[in-house]
């Protein structure tokens, strides 16, 4: 019996070995598009930028857009959180959102890249099965279709950095998302998931500003680590800035409005 588990397992590696990433799939809706990225001296042109109208979290009339941002306009980022769980907060998804000075965000959440029918799975992200996708959209999309229409809690906590940090990361993000679809990686739950590569993010343009650990392999978690390093509010409990930081019930009040972004922000 031992042997024939083995033999399995060994199987079953070689099988998963010789998977390649793809560009080229019958990719689900809300996967169909990766962006485009042109940099020039202080603009970004970015196309394929999701904008969906949502009826409800599995309807919607797909949108994709083109945006242009000043990157010396870019003066905040914000952290995104949403548990998948209400009884153990380990697996979530993670994402940040960037601020602008003309009252603008812009979101990018790293994903894995589903195919038509195809559902995501914790477990099933740890062998090749998903590609990788830095999806980057409107607020209203990537946060309203969670906190608005989705089961699950969303929090969004204000980064504590400088807007020259901010824009770097930003960068670094827009590089790579740029860079995946001439070379198509495999999703990793662990080793190339949202939370994981966020840290990379971070740490490329601060080094070891975020350690690795336990919590950072259940991103339900992020939030924690997050405020002992000082990274968000830590002026408050962890429960107590959970709540004060979570919002869902902002989201379904300003869904649809085109002040989205500043109603979940401004707490009315």
């Amino acid at each position: 019996m031992a042997l024939a588990f083995l033999c399995a397992v060994v199987g079953f590696g070689a099988i998963i070995g010789t998977r390649r990433p793809s560009a080229t799939r019958g990719w689900a809706a809300d996967h169909a598009e990766m962006p485009e990225i042109v940099f020039g001296d202080s603009i970004v042109r970015i196309a394929n930028v999701r904008n969906f109208r949502y009826r409800t979290a599995e309807e919607f009339e797909p949108r994709y857009e083109t945006r242009t941002v000043r990157l010396d306009g870019l003066e905040s980022v914000w952290f995104v959180l949403t548990p998948f769980s209400t009884t153990w907060r380990g697996p979530a998804h993670s994402f940040v959102t960037f601020g602008f000075s003309d009252s603008t965000y812009l979101a990018i959440s790293i994903e894995a890249r589903r195919e038509e029918g195809e559902s995501y799975g914790v477990f099933e992200g740890l062998g090749r099965n998903y590609e990788l996708i830095y999806v980057i959209g409107e607020e209203a999309d990537l946060i309203g279709r969670r906190a608005a229409l989705g089961e699950f809690d969303v929090y969004l906590y204000p980064v504590r950095t400088s807007p020259e940090r901010a824009r770097a990361v930003f960068v670094d993000m827009l590089r790579r998302a740029d860079r995946l679809r001439a070379a198509p990686e495999f999703y990793h739950t662990i080793t190339n998931s949202c939370t994981s590569n966020l840290v990379r993010h971070v740490n490329a343009i601060v080094p070891n500003r975020i350690p690795g650990g336990l919590k950072l392999i259940f991103p339900g978690y992020a939030d924690e680590v997050a405020r002992q390093l000082g990274l968000i509010d830590s002026t408050m409990s962890i429960e107590a800035t959970r709540q004060r930081y979570r919002i869902n019930d902002l989201a379904r009040r300003a869904f649809g409005q085109p002040d989205f972004s500043h109603r979940i922000r401004s707490g009315s």
